[in-house]
Order: C-alpha cells, then sequence, then structure tokens
C-alpha cells in the first residue's frame, strides 16, 4: 500500500518580516479577537522570527494590551459552552492546549453558571434524545451518553440528564 506523496508546494512559505512589521501584523492579528500566546508565538513563528524576537512581541502585545490571557480564557470558555456547547472537561482541555495557567483556565471556567450549565445539558439531552432513531432503549442511552461525553459533560451529570430526560419521555408515551 503505498500513501499519496506530500505536496510541499502547497505549504505555506515562511514570510520573512522584520520585527517592525511584525509587530504591525500581529498587533492587528490580536485585535480581531482574543488570542492565546501560544497562537500568536506560532504566528510569529511563520514570519520567519527568531525565539528572542518572538519573545519581545509578546512582551509588547501583553504591555500594550493586545494579549491578555485571562481575557482569553474568559471569551475561550464563553464561546465554547454558549456556541459550540461544550461541557466542562472538553473545554478545560482546549485551554490547556492553548498552554494557560492553571490560574487563568480556573478563572476563565468561572464564566461557566452551574444552572446553566445543567439546563445545557438537559437541552442537549433532550435534543439527541428525540432525534436519536433507535427502538431498544438501552441502545438509545448508550448513545446519547457517548455524544454528551464526547461533548466533554462530566460522567455523573451526563446520568442524571439521561435519567431524567428518559423518565420526562416515559411519562409522555404513558400518557
Amino acid at each position: 500500500m503505498s500513501f499519496p506523496r506530500k505536496d510541499y508546494s502547497q505549504e505555506p512559505q515562511k514570510k520573512n518580516l522584520t520585527p517592525g512589521q511584525a509587530k504591525v501584523k500581529i498587533a492587528a492579528f490580536c485585535a480581531y479577537q482574543e488570542r492565546s500566546q501560544q497562537e500568536v508565538r506560532d504566528k510569529l513563528y511563520t514570519y520567519g522570527l527568531y525565539q528572542d524576537e518572538v519573545e519581545e512581541l509578546i512582551s509588547v502585545m501583553i504591555t500594550e494590551n493586545f494579549l491578555n490571557e485571562e481575557r482569553f480564557a474568559e471569551a475561550y470558555v464563553r464561546g465554547k459552552f454558549h456556541l459550540k456547547k461544550w461541557g466542562r472537561l472538553k473545554i478545560e482541555q482546549g485551554l490547556k492546549q492553548h498552554r494557560l495557567s492553571a490560574n487563568c483556565i480556573k478563572l476563565g471556567m468561572r464564566e461557566i453558571d452551574p444552572d446553566d450549565y445543567w439546563k445545557e445539558l438537559l437541552q442537549l439531552a433532550g435534543k439527541k434524545w428525540e432525534a436519536t432513531q433507535e427502538s431498544d432503549s438501552f441502545k438509545k442511552k448508550a448513545k446519547i451518553h457517548r455524544f454528551l461525553i464526547s461533548r466533554g459533560f462530566e460522567y455523573d451529570l451526563v446520568n442524571s440528564a439521561l435519567q431524567e430526560v428518559a423518565s420526562e419521555n416515559q411519562d409522555r408515551m404513558d400518557h
């Protein structure tokens, strides 16, 4: 079995920018939306800068308030929870991939209200219950359970939500 050869001509070339040019571009990059230091670091390396230049520009972006890890963590958590409907575990994992400190992660996670979290989990479980075409209730619960776990919701909360959704739907079927 042969694998297709990678076409390196399609790979983006490193742009060789001066630190001054890179500063202008990275300021616009940070102004567009909240960024983590890791995202900015990766972007600066694509500009062909050296490590000391990259770290210097990151310090400048922090000083000029273009870059703030706490602000990034809060925005990331809000977006992933409210828009993508992710659970705490998946959000936390995403923040760790951005190499945020434990303190920033903790601050960001405060954006999730426990009551809203439970309501969101119940709503997601209910929608998935309605959409899942499975006659065997055990298999149906298992499918929904896997889905909710993959979204990053905690095991015990998923079990509780599934019990509630299943009993609500059982009550509807009895009437």
